[in-house]
């Protein structure tokens, strides 16, 4: 069974981690067209922050449930 938490540890990081990067991309991608004047870039920039911030909250709440749910 440490084998199964130990995963999910690992699994909830690495979601964590996957989301916090989409949420970095997207700030990029809008400050990019907030730099340029690019509306385009600004929307796919929001979108893609709420999305990595989506990603993450799942990592957070979702994953560890998991554990509760198979343990």
């Amino acid at each position: 069974m440490a084998f199964f938490s130990s995963a999910i540890s690992i699994l909830q990081t690495l979601v964590v981690a996957i989301g916090a990067g989409l949420a970095v991309w997207g700030v990029i991608n809008l400050l990019e067209g907030y730099g340029n004047d690019n509306p385009g870039a600004k929307s796919q920039g929001i979108k893609q922050l709420m999305a990595g911030g989506g990603v993450a909250l799942i990592g957070t709440q979702l994953v560890p449930l998991l554990a509760n749910l198979f343990g």
